[in-house]
């Protein structure tokens, strides 16, 4: 008789079968752990993408400021001096002589925000050379009229004379050719009325100008129509240019 038998498999190779079943179990277990890794990551480097496109534009924000402050704002001195050429008719004092000239020079101080403007004798005749003062931070204006000596002091009128950056502005364009002024005049008629004894009360810039002078201070008088000369008496013409127009200023005495 033949005996069949099944041959039992070696009892040392069942542990290591074991541990072999158990390991691949095992390393199952773990793949997940690569995915946590990207997603960390990832995350990691969305959080470095924000914080450079922060420190970008926190320089983009500050090379801006520095273009501004020092190419814009240079473009704007404290200083600017203007020597000014305009075109003008007179119809009541010159009807056959066409287009008046004044000339006059213009010193604006944007940051101390005040105007200078300085008005030559005059090729014609008909006004007074004078020394104006704009004073924006007091609110005042002070003309010196030089064949007088004498200093007038009245309260600024912003409907005529423009603040140092829109004058300064203008100027530019009336030099680059781009505007032209125009060619009318308005009259303005003042009264002197007391004499100013106390100078610094008017500020640094008119303290200046009108130290050592006779001052006095200066009432508008409003009229419809331009007076002439024969109705003037005694009164003296500064005719300035501080707009898009030639502004006169007329100052009488007390009459």
């Amino acid at each position: 008789m033949v005996k069949i038998g099944v041959q039992q498999p070696p009892a040392a190779l069942k542990p290591e079968k074991e541990k072999a079943a158990g390991g691949d179990g095992a390393a199952g277990a773990e793949e997940p752990a690569p995915l946590v890794q990207g997603r960390r990551s990832s995350l990691s480097g969305v959080c470095y993408l924000t914080m450079g496109l922060l420190v970008l534009l926190l320089g983009l924000v500050f090379a801006s400021m520095y273009v501004y402050r020092y190419f814009f704002i240079t473009q704007l001195p404290r200083e600017s001096v203007f020597h000014c050429g305009v075109l003008y008719e007179d119809s009541l004092y010159s009807p056959f002589r066409g287009q008046l000239e004044l000339h006059e020079d213009v010193k604006i101080y944007i940051e101390e925000n005040y105007e200078q403007i300085n008005v030559p004798v005059p090729r014609f005749g008909g006004s007074d050379p004078a020394d104006i003062i704009h004073d924006f931070q007091r609110g005042l204006t002070a003309y010196h009229d030089i064949t007088l000596d004498k200093c007038y002091v009245i309260e600024l009128n912003t409907t005529i004379v423009m603040p140092p950056r829109n004058l300064w502005e203008l100027l530019v364009n009336v030099k680059k050719g781009t505007y032209l002024p125009q060619t009318y005049i308005i009259q303005e008629e003042m009264i002197a009325t007391e004499h100013v004894s106390d100078m610094e009360q008017l500020g640094s810039f008119i303290y200046r100008l009108c130290s050592g002078k006779e001052t006095y201070r200066l009432k508008r008088r409003s009229t419809r129509r331009r007076i002439s000369r024969r109705e003037a008496g005694n009164c003296h013409r500064i005719r300035h240019f501080e707009n898009t127009f030639v502004v006169e200023t007329v100052i009488c005495g007390k009459s």
